[in-house]
């Protein structure tokens, strides 16, 4: 995926199997999905209109407007709605992470300052509560059951941070524990702008649903594919600091597999799994270790089995250049760097 410069409108990831005219219609919709982000969280107080502007100025994939997009092309394609509903959920993305940079403390996100590192952390969490008023708002106008949509995946979405942020109840498998974790997390928000999508193009009942369940097992690859990055990946790729999960404590899949290895020689890397790595010569070696360790490939192959019943759920729909689309991005979302 390649990174926008801040203010931009990021580029359509780069899908090859996506003809020339789709990618086109594509960036027209993303741009027009950016305007009116812009408008959305402007304000008249200046500092106020900053501070919500600040994250979507930054950049950031658009994951989710593409996905509504593109979804929209199982239908008649892009139009007002499609384009209000898209913006509302990236809205909704965005007041999530400033939520989230605040109880992870995190300092950098999409290679700026994190909102709370900027501002301080009671300023960022009333900007991810403005910018999620905002983003209900402009779902309020896209009718009853786009509210009831957006209220459930925002039900689910917290409830997944709330589990994110406590370990595993005694009993419980932990990577079946995780693994619902992300449906929660990150799951259900990209269904949501999957499902949006096929709503909005006038797609029938049947594919609307194939779009929901689609999108939620592509945001569970995305997000798995997200915690590998996090392991693998230098800083110049990530636009955050890499070992961040590791550091905060998190039990991602490769961390998962690792700990529940029972060969002798991983000993050192299990003592360091399960203490402090906010110490840095002490994460630098943890890094190390599970870069090398078979957990990693490990949860690679996982990830790249969710990524492919992702692509099976699409198997009812016709034939199109939408469908080989969507196909190339469940490949996408999991072979990317950053």
């Amino acid at each position: 995926m390649t990174q926008s410069a801040p203010g931009s409108t990021p580029p359509v990831l780069a899908l090859p199997d996506v003809a020339d005219d789709l990618s086109d219609r594509l960036q027209d919709g993303l741009e027009a999905v950016d305007a009116l982000l812009r408008r959305e969280v402007d304000h008249d107080d200046p500092f106020i209109a900053e501070a919500n502007s600040h994250l979507i100025e930054a950049g950031g994939k658009r994951f989710r407007p593409l996905l509504t997009l593109l979804a929209a092309e199982l239908g008649t394609g892009s139009n007002a709605d499609v384009v209000a509903a898209a913006a509302g959920v990236e809205l909704t993305h965005v007041a999530s992470l400033c939520h989230d940079d605040v109880m992870d403390e995190a300092e950098v996100r999409r290679g700026a300052a994190s909102a709370n590192a900027k501002y301080g952390n009671s300023t960022a969490i009333l900007v991810g509560d403005m910018l999620f008023g905002t983003a209900s708002s402009i779902i309020a106008d896209l009718g009853a059951e786009a509210v009831k949509i957006q209220a459930e995946t925002f039900v689910r979405l917290c409830a997944g941070q709330i589990r994110d942020d406590r370990p595993s109840p005694s009993g419980a498998d932990p990577v079946d524990y995780y693994l619902q974790v992300l449906a929660d997390k990150t799951g259900v928000l990209i269904a949501t702008a999957a499902r949006y999508g096929a709503m909005f193009s006038g797609c029938d009942a049947e594919t609307v649903e194939v779009m929901r369940e689609y999108g939620e097992r592509l945001g569970m690859a995305f997000q798995l594919a997200d915690d590998l990055i996090d392991v693998s990946s230098e800083a110049d790729d990530l636009g955050k600091v890499p070992g961040t999960d590791l550091r905060e404590g998190k039990r991602t899949l490769p961390v998962l597999y690792a700990l529940a290895s029972t060969d002798p020689a991983d000993a050192r890397l299990q003592e360091l799994l399960r203490s402090d790595l906010r110490d840095q010569g002490l994460l630098d070696e943890a890094l190390g270790l599970l870069r090398a360790h078979p957990a990693m490939e490990q949860a690679r192959q996982h990830t790249a089995a969710v990524a492919t019943r992702a692509q099976d759920v699409l198997a009812p729909l016709p034939d199109s250049p939408a469908k080989a689309a969507l196909r190339a991005l469940a490949t996408s979302v999991v072979t990317r760097v950053g």
